[in-house]
């Protein structure tokens, strides 16, 4: 009798135990992605289809994947915790499998993009997520200004390790503002298109320079960050990221970070300096000591030299492009009609903007991030950094020190050393 109740004990805690273990189980897949949101030393990318949210403030649908940056992520780590592999030898500089631990920034890539565009941005996810977002699995912010078809959004959901998001831009944002004389603006486009000059007949090509330059940033989406990414489609990147970037710019107080610089087709600017100036004389509060004028202009100002940083790459801080300092430039260069009554692009808006109204220290060229966008090249100079980056680019398309770029300028007013072998590449 004794031995038969013994036995039924242990059925009974057997049971128990059996019961705790399932328990723990199920809970830990809950409570596993909220303690990655600061730091990412285990991947929790769900393997089950992704689950559609509904729309946020008018913005659509965005996909929820499980994932390491899932939160907004705490900026009060130690560095010396997690060192960034910045050189060949530094510490995880051949770390290059699985997820990378450390600290995560609040951060996303960004993509503007239309539907037909899914098979060419996929291309650039790929390079993206190869070359460093597979480590790392920061979100990205898909906008249109039409609504993303089925096709896109599992296309590309597939190939993000991250989060991945589509927003919807206000018909506010992508079209012409009250004050713009669309007479005037479409006599324009015809004179544009009589010159042949590059997209100066496109209506669409305005607006998106419009969105880019002043809105893209303040997107519902996009206000959950503070870091972003630009993509676009057909983007290549040619060397191994061993760092992160957004890390780097938060690290080292950097608002806005580039890879290629060039000048402007002067006809489709001609009076965007002169914009420029009346905003300096209205607001001088906002013109930074120790900026980069000379990047601009070799007359301190009284010229622009057409000088600008090509901004289908940039990395930049969110939180600076919201500033009023930025938000007052925009408005009174939109104010004065300049994207519709001549053809302002955002890579000379950004740029102006960032010359004047940061330090020249907060800016940064990121050599070692090789990268193509037809039909420029930029290849790290250097022989020794391309092989340590693994890098598959001709270094004789490096567009860096060629003529029409404006990179030797952007050494010269920063006294930097340019890297060996520059001279080589001038031809």
């Amino acid at each position: 009798m004794a031995t038969g109740s013994a036995r039924h004990v242990r059925y009974v805690l057997i049971a128990c135990f059996l019961l705790a273990v399932f328990y723990f189980v199920s809970n830990s897949r809950d409570i596993s992605p909220s303690l990655s949101g600061q730091f990412a030393g285990t991947n929790t990318k769900s393997g089950n289809a992704p689950e559609a949210q509904q729309p946020v403030d008018g913005s659509s649908s965005s996909v929820a994947k499980d994932s390491p940056n899932q939160a907004k992520i705490k900026t009060n780590y130690d560095p010396s915790e997690f060192p960034m592999a910045l050189k060949p030898g530094d510490p995880g500089w051949d770390d290059l499998a699985g997820i990378k631990d450390g600290p995560r920034m609040n951060a996303t890539f960004v993509t503007l993009a239309r539907n037909s565009d899914v098979w060419e941005i996929a291309k650039s996810i790929r390079q993206v997520e190869d070359r460093f977002n597979r480590r790392y699995n920061y979100d990205w912010v898909f906008l249109n200004d039409q609504p993303f078809d089925d096709t896109f959004k599992k296309v590309t959901t597939s190939l993000v390790s991250g989060k991945t998001h589509y927003g919807l831009i206000p018909v506010e944002h992508w079209s012409f503002p009250e004050w713009i004389d669309r007479d005037k603006a479409e006599k324009v486009r015809q004179d544009m298109k009589e010159a042949k000059i590059i997209y100066g007949d496109s209506v669409s090509y305005r607006h998106m320079c419009r969105f880019e330059s002043g809105f893209f940033f303040r997107q519902e989406l996009m206000m959950n960050y503070d870091y972003y990414w630009r993509v676009e489609p057909s983007i290549e990147l040619y060397c191994d990221i061993h760092y992160d970037p957004f890390r780097f710019m938060h690290e080292n107080n950097k608002k806005y970070g580039f890879v290629i610089s060039l000048y402007e087709y002067i006809e489709t600017i001609p009076t965007l300096w002169d914009s420029v100036k009346k905003f300096m004389k209205n607001h001088p509060e906002h013109i930074a000591a120790g900026n980069a004028m000379g990047f601009l202009s070799e007359d301190g100002g009284e010229t622009y030299n057409k000088c600008h940083f090509w901004s289908n790459f940039e990395i930049g801080s969110l939180n600076w492009l919201r500033s009023k300092a930025y938000i007052d430039y925009f408005e009174s260069l939109d104010r004065d009609g300049g994207f519709f009554y001549e053809r302002w692009g955002d890579a000379p808006v950004h740029s102006i903007a960032a010359a004047l109204m940061l330090p020249k220290e907060e800016i940064h060229f990121f050599e070692d991030i090789a990268y193509y966008h037809v039909p420029f090249t930029h290849c790290p100079t250097d022989d020794k950094l391309r092989t340590a980056l693994r890098c598959h680019c001709n270094p004789n398309e490096n567009f860096d020190w060629k003529g029409y770029s404006c990179t030797t300028r952007w050494f010269d007013i920063n006294n930097m050393e340019k890297p060996e072998g520059w001279e080589d590449q001038k031809k």
